[in-house]
């Protein structure tokens, strides 16, 4: 199996401890980030940050689902790591700052893909595919805390 992996960035209007809140809360804002290939999104445990674990499923194509249970972690200040118990799939977020009162906000996605025909396509459009939902995230989660909004 070969290692398949998506990144996706993107430049915040907002302090990095507003984002990196944003993101750690599970219970409330990171229901709300998520577009629609998201789907039975629930906190089974925690709700911030590590500790938490989360389960939602994952629509990437029209016939491909991936039901994730996450495990989340922080190993370092502004990093959260969701590690799927039902797979290789795991996503770390990176908050950074990135200027006076913004950050750069970093998703990157890495699992191990299929072999043959099937793992040279997944490898092929994926990551192109998941980079597309991950800015969709991304893009919500701008402007949740570039307008100010209140954390739930």
């Amino acid at each position: 199996m070969a290692l398949v992996e998506a990144t996706t960035e993107r430049i915040v209007a907002a302090e990095p401890e507003r984002v990196y809140d944003a993101l750690a809360d599970y219970a409330g804002t990171r229901a709300r980030l998520l577009p629609e290939q998201f789907s039975e999104y629930e906190v089974r445990e925690g709700g911030t940050g590590a500790g938490t674990v989360v389960h939602w499923k994952l629509q990437a194509t029209s016939k491909r689902v991936r039901d994730c249970l996450l495990d989340v972690t922080a190993p370092a200040e502004r990093t959260l790591v969701e590690t799927d118990r039902n797979s290789t799939l795991v996503t770390t977020w990176t908050v950074t700052p990135a200027g006076a009162g913004s950050s750069k906000v970093v998703a990157a996605t890495r699992w191990q893909g299929a072999t043959g025909v099937g793992g040279f396509f997944e490898r092929t459009f994926a990551p192109k595919g998941l980079g597309r939902i991950y800015d969709a995230i991304l893009a919500s989660l701008a402007a949740h805390v570039e307008g100010g909004t209140p954390q739930a």
